[in-house]
């Protein structure tokens, strides 16, 4: 009973500390879309957790040296097999619900689930890119994913660029390659602009997008973490919820 009633008081205080908040900064990490189906990475359960192979191929240096690898991966999305009619959870759908108090969502997951839910595009950095479009590592050659998809499914196993041949990949930030600077610019600023971070689903173990923890704890910001697993740079929140994230979001986001 004491331990329910502790953690019925954080959600209260969580709820009271977003409540009074106007200018809010969310950090969403993969736990944020585990309930739309798609598994974390670091978690118990968690991709690489359970297959270090599968971390491994997310190297890019790994990716550019193996076509066996953009061969397996061409042909997992070509098949609609990697994340099969997901959708958006309760979770995406509160962190929409901030509305005009939202100042910006910085997140790491590349499935495009917050803009589902009905997060403005304008609002969202993906610091870590996205699923939808396609990139040369040669040139500046974009492209939307069904274009390549396309070929894939007429035949070609590794599908080079249009524009110069140089190898395609998902519009993804891989292990090795740098973060979009302005992307992190604008995140930083953010942080600095804010009165409220609220790191949701993330280990932040991640950089070099989990130092607006300690930024944001530098400058006084409050601070709220909501993950199911102990994270990175608890010591700097102001609260921390350990616990199942789109439930939790649902009730301290209302």
């Amino acid at each position: 009973m004491n331990q329910n009633k502790q953690f019925e008081d954080q959600i209260c205080s969580a709820r009271e500390i977003l409540g009074s908040a106007n200018r809010i900064v969310v950090l969403s990490g993969a736990g944020v879309s585990t309930d739309s189906g798609i598994p974390d990475f670091r978690g118990p359960n968690g991709v690489w957790t359970k297959n270090p192979e599968a971390e491994k191929a997310s190297n890019i240096h790994h990716y550019v040296k193996s076509p066996e690898i953009r061969k397996r991966n061409w042909k997992l999305r070509a098949s609609g097999d990697l994340w099969p009619n997901v959708s958006p959870n309760k979770g995406h759908e509160a962190l929409a619900g901030l509305g005009s108090r939202l100042h910006l969502l910085i997140t790491q997951n590349v499935d495009g689930l917050h803009q589902m839910a009905g997060t403005p595009t304008e609002k969202i950095v993906e610091i870590h890119g996205n699923t939808r479009n396609v990139a040369c590592l040669s040139c500046d050659y974009h492209a939307p994913m069904e274009e390549t998809l396309e070929r894939v499914r007429a035949g070609e196993e590794d599908p080079s660029c249009p524009k110069c041949s140089g190898i395609l990949k998902s519009a993804t930030i891989s292990f090795g390659q740098s973060l979009i600077t302005e992307d992190l610019l604008r995140a930083e600023n953010a942080i600095r602009e804010c009165d409220l971070l609220l790191a949701v689903g993330t280990s932040l173990t991640v950089g070099p997008i989990n130092k607006v923890v300690p930024l944001a704890h530098s400058i006084s910001t409050p601070i709220i973490i909501v993950n199911g697993q102990k994270t990175e740079y608890e010591y700097l929140a102001t609260l921390v919820l350990h616990t199942d994230i789109s439930e939790t979001l649902q009730r301290i986001c209302s």
